[in-house]
């Protein structure tokens, strides 16, 4: 029994008054302190001008990240209502600032729908700021108030005169680095596949974002709402059909959806609820699904081109190559958490299921050339899941016959508790060599791979499985593969790819992460996977020998050392290096440099891969030429 000697009193029970809950516990209402909760700040302040957008009063948004980080965030909506609140006693822009659980979107007057439901969003903001200024334009005059901490520095004020015509709300906010710790900073391409997102849901609104830090911009709009998202995840890839497109309304729920087949061998859905990504899915992507996967079963024996002896395809059968966004507006959302990740209604399931399958089937009907082109696709898929269900089995049979010994090209560690251990995986035998004498034997592993691995994004499971690199390499994870991953195998806490500075050693790393995005994404999404950074240079002037990881580090060090008969040796692969200093550099936990692989956007992703590693030639020769003078050291 746990024993304590804290009192445990009346006087000992806390009473958070305000916005100091969010302060103490910031991870209850915007998921943590870290950067993908420093973004979500943004998020909470634009979804309010989406939900505005949503009842038809805002047509424009407007992000700027300043010099200092600061963010501001105007819409031309109805501005936030400034008189008294009745119960309050302040002005309702001050209680929708400071109050939590106060807002528009409870009673059902002002808002049909809004992606903001508990009424913590801007108010978490505010509380998490360090500073926080709103300006609204309502009623022909300019209202201004100031917040520091959370905390209002004086009652709302009227500074100016605004035209009739005009209204909206300006929020600027400086997150407060007493939160936000470790100089934490917003990311360009962060925030513009999140306007991206939010402009393909919201059809007809423009976003406009300015980072006045790097004078980047870019400008969202789209007519064709999750049609045009469609369209652009797969503007790289073969497509089978016309995109699928319905929209309608059933019992106050508004539902889209957009259905498109390709020739790739991976699926790509997304799901939105109220403007918001659902990234953990929830009943409008399960609906969405099993709406596909009926349709196609349906449809292929009425055609006769499933026979009555074969089996149903299942849903990873009818989901290879398949691109697909459903969206739902919906008057009383349940989430499954602040941050919104999951939609949990479970009417929704039903109703996206009857308008998405409707829909689809009538498609079907209508263009059986593409109904056969889809079905032809299913088909290939349940074959080739077959045979990759037997390589696999095969695989686990093999290994049950040889009491599940592993690669023999593996130099195990002798630590048991995966939490503790590292696996290395190594280009080549040279410098597998080299790691397997370097490296602390008792929590390290080494793993060396011989040549290329497969390219996955160009072959399909069963084709993977035959490839015996791999097969090394699921074998030492221990965690499986594709459907069969188990996260509770994983026999390494940290796997971490480990390859030459040159244009070889660059592929080879892509192709990795091409295979775990695809086939082991979990193993990114939990932090689990990592890129080892080995030395550019080798620099020694008398005694001294000091590393350089990139040409800004050589030429400090060169300036630092000051010597002018200093040797400098290039390294151009991780043979070069001798095992004492290999280990100093790249595996010793005291001085390595480790960067840890994670997917902030599953959508960017998914396009990123399919470009730079499917087979349209074009897009990734465009994707070259305009990014090749922004990147440099081109060779690591």
């Amino acid at each position: 029994m746990a024993v304590t000697n804290g009192s445990y009193e009346a006087k000992d029970i806390q009473v958070l008054e305000g916005l100091e809950a969010v302060r103490r516990r910031p991870g209850m209402y915007v998921g943590g302190t870290d950067l993908k909760a420093l973004h979500h700040l943004v998020y909470e302040v634009v979804d309010n001008s989406i939900d505005e957008a949503l009842a038809g009063s805002c047509s424009r948004i407007e992000v700027a990240i300043h010099p200092d980080s600061s963010v501001t965030v105007e819409d031309n909506g109805r501005g936030i209502p400034v008189d008294m609140h009745p119960t309050e006693k302040k002005s309702a822009l001050e209680v929708v600032m400071t109050k939590l659980h106060a807002g528009g979107k409870f009673g059902g007057g002002g808002y049909k729908v809004s992606g903001g439901l508990h009424g913590v969003g801007v108010s978490a903001v505010n509380a998490l700021s360090e500073w926080c200024e709103v300006e609204v334009r309502r009623g022909g005059q300019v209202h201004f108030q100031r917040y520091e901490r959370g905390y209002p520095r004086e009652p709302v004020k009227v500074v100016g005169k605004a035209k009739e015509s005009q209204s909206g709300t300006r929020t600027t906010f400086k997150f407060d680095p007493l939160i936000f710790l470790n100089e934490l900073d917003f990311k360009f391409e962060t925030l513009t596949q999140r306007f991206r997102e939010m402009a393909f849901v919201t059809r007809g609104v423009t976003i406009h974002f300015v980072d006045e830090r790097s004078s980047r911009q870019m400008t969202f709009y789209f007519e064709g709402g999750i049609l045009s998202f469609v369209r652009y995840l797969n503007r790289n890839r073969e497509n089978l059909h016309p995109a699928v497109y319905v929209e309608k309304q059933v019992e106050n729920i508004g539902i889209e959806a957009a259905i498109q087949f390709t020739d790739a061998y991976t699926e790509s859905v997304y799901s939105f609820a109220n403007t918001i990504n659902t990234v953990d899915g929830g009943t409008h992507l399960t609906g969405l699904r099993s709406a596909i996967t009926r349709v196609v079963n349906d449809y292929a024996r009425k055609a006769g081109l499933l026979k009555d002896a074969d089996p149903n395809f299942t849903g990873d059968d009818t989901r290879e190559g398949l691109t697909a966004i459903v969206s739902v507006k919906h008057p009383d959302p349940q989430f499954e958490s602040q941050t919104k990740v999951k939609l949990m209604n479970p009417e929704v399931q039903t109703y996206v299921q009857q308008v998405a399958g409707e829909a689809f089937y009538t498609f079907l009907d209508e263009n059986p050339q593409a109904a056969k082109s889809i079905i032809a696709k299913c088909l290939t898929s349940a074959r080739a899941r077959d045979a990759a269900r037997k390589a696999r089995d095969l695989v686990i049979r093999k290994s049950a016959l040889e009491s599940l010994t592993l690669p023999g090209k593996l130099a195990d560690c002798s630590e048991r508790d995966s939490s503790k251990t590292e696996l290395y995986i190594v280009e080549g035998d040279s410098a597998g060599g080299s790691a397997k004498q370097g490296r602390d034997r008792h929590f390290q592993a080494i793993l060396p791979l011989r040549g290329k691995i497969m390219n996955t994004e160009r072959a399909r499971l069963d084709k993977i499985l035959s490839s015996n690199e791999i097969k090394a390499l699921i074998s030492a994870l221990g965690t499986g593969i594709g459907d069969n991953f188990d996260l509770e195998g994983l026999r390494y806490g940290r796997v971490v790819i480990m390859t030459d500075a040159d244009v070889d050693g660059s592929h080879i790393r892509t192709l990795l992460l091409t295979f775990f995005f695809r086939y082991m994404a979990p193993l990114i999404e939990e932090g689990h996977l990592y890129i080892a950074q080995p030395p550019l240079y080798r620099l020694a002037w008398k005694n001294q020998v000091r590393y350089a990881y990139s040409d800004g580090d050589k030429d400090k060090i060169l300036k630092d050392l000051g010597g002018e008969k200093t040797n400098l040796q290039r390294y151009k692969g991780l043979g070069e290096m001798n095992p004492q200093q290999l280990w100093d550099t790249t595996m010793n936990p005291a001085n390595r440099t480790l960067l840890l692989v994670a997917i902030e956007d599953a959508a960017e992703a998914d396009r990123t891969f399919d470009m730079l590693m499917g087979d349209a030639v074009d897009p990734r020769k465009r994707f070259i030429q305009t990014h090749a003078r922004s990147v440099r050291n081109l060779d690591i």
